[in-house]
């Protein structure tokens, strides 16, 4: 007998949607449903102020003085594999790939850019699993914020992995790849308010 005893299926979609979606707050990781982490302030704070900084100047049609050409949105969930249902922080899409903005749940259209926010109690999900996930589907940026050491960690794909390209701390202001046409001071990711 190849079966072992007490052995699960890998967890679908169906088990996720199968959860009360005020109660939705899991993804199905290597097809194990694992429920994400309570997001603390800071991690909430860290999430939106990026999302705001990336949203404003790139959600929108290129041209008209803002370098545009994005859709962005935080917590969508995306299945690029039956196994594996991710819910990243912020993600991205190039509007010259991906038209209409996308509109399914999950959406099954590779992003061009994800950033995960780290938590405290995971931080080896979003450094190891997601970003080797991340990598095999060919997400061609991932960003990591982490909140407790205040710093910013920019990779690019490459068929050898992710190339760390920028690494910046809270004093930094940076112009990182997707969204090098603007600016980001990396502080104000962390509470920090603009000089």
């Amino acid at each position: 007998m190849s079966s072992a005893a007490g052995a699960r299926s890998p967890a679908t979609l169906a088990d996720l949607l199968a959860i009360p979606e005020d109660e939705r707050f899991h993804e199905i990781i290597d097809g194990e449903l694992v429920r994400k982490a309570m997001p603390s302030f800071i991690h909430g704070d860290a999430q939106s102020a990026l999302a705001q900084r990336i949203k404003g100047p790139f959600q929108r049609r290129p041209g008209g003085g803002s370098p545009g050409g994005w859709w962005i949105g935080t917590e969508v969930d995306i299945q690029l594999a039956p196994t594996h249902i991710y819910r990243p922080d912020v993600v991205g899409w190039r509007r010259d790939r991906v038209p209409a903005r996308p509109t399914e749940t999950p959406v099954a259209i590779l992003p061009d850019w994800i950033c995960e926010v780290l938590s405290p109690s995971n931080p080896g999900t979003d450094r190891v699993k997601k970003l080797n996930f991340y990598h095999q589907f060919g997400v061609p940026h991932y960003w990591i914020v982490d909140p407790m050491d205040e710093s910013l960690s920019v990779f690019r794909w490459t068929a050898e992995g992710y190339l760390l390209v920028l690494a910046a701390g809270r004093e930094a202001r940076v112009h990182a790849e997707p969204f090098e046409a603007i600016e980001l001071p990396v502080g104000a990711l962390f509470g920090d308010d603009e000089a």
